[in-house]
This record gives structure tokens, sequence and C-alpha cells, in this order.
């Protein structure tokens, strides 16, 4: 990321910048006028969002709000695990994002600061903007009233949301699946998708899960960053986060099952194709023990000088031929 800056006056690193006054009104300012907001009383709080940020940026934020060293090692570095943790008044919470990307799925982190009067996003990798959460709060200002803790709702809402478009083209995808999974022809495309499927899913999962104990904390724990009138909105997302979860899980069985039940079609085709091979091994076997006697050149051979040998011999042979068809028929095998 080059320096280079936008008509802001803020780093193109800098998503978004704004002081929200009591009334909810948002005014944008730049990373220099933060300290100058800070002072004035009217404004209830500043958002920051960033995506990607140098580790110099993250050092004028520590040092304009003073955020906690370790925190911003984690900011910085990035590659943490869904984690909230607690410095003093104020709040660090990283977390997982997921993203549709060129036909994949692309995932990405998150960083929270919150605090009494600012609201900091930090994101790394495939993560949109979080302009509708702030449209969103605009949109409600009874909600933005609530200060930092409703713009962390807000937040977590819209990250948890876009999990569900994702885990509904999984289901789609696999219903699309079932005609070939349940074929009894072996497709190397159909066991290749279902196994990066499976993967794809394992990994949202990953993403989705530590969230269940991340929001049951912001839920249930009273927070001076977060009022009595907000606590619901987080168990509204906590149980958004449940049921997701649980689909996730649905998916991934479901998954392997279809993945054991295609194996074992191709096996059960694959047995049925060596018995019609072996049948047809075993009709070919008797005519070719019989005739290859008369390939041996002996000379005493008593049935050479029989007249209706020669028709005695075809008539052996196709019997036993037609009993043998007989048999593996009535097995099956044919």
């Amino acid at each position: 990321m080059h320096d280079a800056r936008m008509h802001t006056g803020n780093p193109r690193c800098v998503v978004n910048c704004s002081a929200y006054d009591h009334r909810g009104q948002r005014r944008d300012i730049v990373l220099d006028e933060i300290a100058e907001a800070m002072a004035d009383r009217e404004v209830r709080f500043v958002w920051v969002g960033l995506y990607q940020p140098e580790e110099a940026l993250l050092e004028q934020l520590q040092a304009t709000f003073d955020l906690h060293d370790l925190a911003v090692e984690d900011a910085h570095n990035a590659h943490q695990r869904s984690k909230i943790e607690g410095y003093g008044g104020s709040l660090f919470i990283a977390l997982r994002t997921a993203q549709r990307v060129d036909d994949a799925i692309g995932f990405g982190e998150t960083q929270i600061f919150v605090g009494e009067r600012y609201f900091i996003t930090v994101r790394h990798g495939a993560s949109i903007s979080y302009a509708p959460a702030r449209a969103r709060m605009e949109r409600e200002p009874e909600l933005l009233h609530h200060g930092p803790g409703a713009a962390l709702y807000a937040v977590l809402d819209m990250i948890v949301d876009n999990y569900q478009p994702i885990v509904d083209e999984f289901d789609t995808e696999l219903n699309l699946l079932e005609r070939d999974i349940l074929g009894e022809t072996f497709h190397p495309r159909v066991v290749r998708r279902l196994y990066t499927l499976k993967r794809e899913l394992t990994r949202l999962r990953m993403s989705v899960s530590p969230l269940q104990d991340l929001l049951g904390q912001l839920s249930r724990t009273r927070h001076a960053l977060i009022d009595d009138d907000i606590q619901p909105y987080f168990r509204d997302v906590h149980d958004h986060v449940l049921r997701m979860n649980e689909i996730t899980d649905m998916l991934r069985e479901m998954l392997t099952a279809a993945v054991s039940t295609n194996l074992s079609l191709v096996t059960v085709q694959q047995g049925e194709t060596v018995k019609r091979l072996g049948a047809w091994a075993a009709l070919l076997a008797a005519p070719t023990l019989i005739t290859s006697w008369y390939g041996m050149n002996f000379v005493h051979m008593p049935e050479l000088d029989e007249r209706y040998a020669y028709a005695a011999l075809i008539g052996v042979v196709s019997l036993t031929s037609y009993a043998l068809y007989r048999l593996f028929r009535r097995a099956g095998w044919l």
C-alpha cells in the first residue's frame, strides 16, 4: 500500500472515517482531525474503517485511541483465531469473514476495536466494506444512540448475514449433484467436486463455529460498552449463528454420506461388471478346453475315426455352453 492520498485526505487503506454526534448526524473527517473530534463533547463516537493498513497507520491510531499493544499487533499480523479480548474499558474482537469470489469462496479476517467513543474495523483478505452496516445505523438513529456497541452489533449482523447466501449455494449445488451422485457410473468430476465442496464447507464451519462462543459472550455478559437495550440484538445474531452452524453441520454430513454413497454404488457396479466378465470367460473356457484337446496331435484318438464325431463334438460344445449360459442367467451374472 503506497502513501498516495485520496481526495478526502486519508490514505487509500482508510475506507471510512466519520464522527457521529449525539443526534446521529455523521461528519466525514480525516485521520488528523480525530483528536479534535474526540475533544468535542458533541461527538458521540468516531467510526474508522480500514482495509489492510500499514503498520505505521495502526501505530498512529494506537496513539490516538490508546489501543493496547497486543491488540494492535494482532490487527497488523492478521491470521488470528476468532476471539474476544477485554483491555480495560475497551474490547478487541477478531473473526473470520467469507465472500464469494470468482466461483469460489474467499476467506478474510476482520479485527474490531471498540471503546467508549470509538469503533475501528480492520479488514484483511476477502471482505467487503461495512458501508451497508453504517448506512443501516444511519437509517435507524434509535440504534445509533447506543454508540459503539450498536455499531458492533450492525457489523456482526452483516458478517453473519453474508454467510447465508454461501450456505444456500452449498445446499443448491449439492441438490444439483444428487443425480450424478446416485448414478451407477463413476464420474471423477463428481467426486472431485464433492471433495472441493466438503473442503470449502469445512473451512466455512471453522469460520462460523467460533462465532457461537463470541456472540454468546456478548449476549450474556454485561459490559459498559453494551447496554441492556442493545444486548437483545446480540442474542438475535447469536440465534442466527446457531442456526447457520446447524445447517453447515447438516450439509457436511450430507456431503460425507454423498461421497460414501457414490463410492458404494461405484463398487457395486464394478462388482457387477466383474461378474459379467467372469461369466463370459467361463462360457468361452468350456469350448476352448474341449477343442484344445484336438490340438495335441495325438494319433490314437478314438473319436477321430467315427463318422459323426465332428457333429457330436459340436453338439457337446453347444450343450455345455448353453447349460453354463442358463446357469449364469439364473444366478444374475448375465
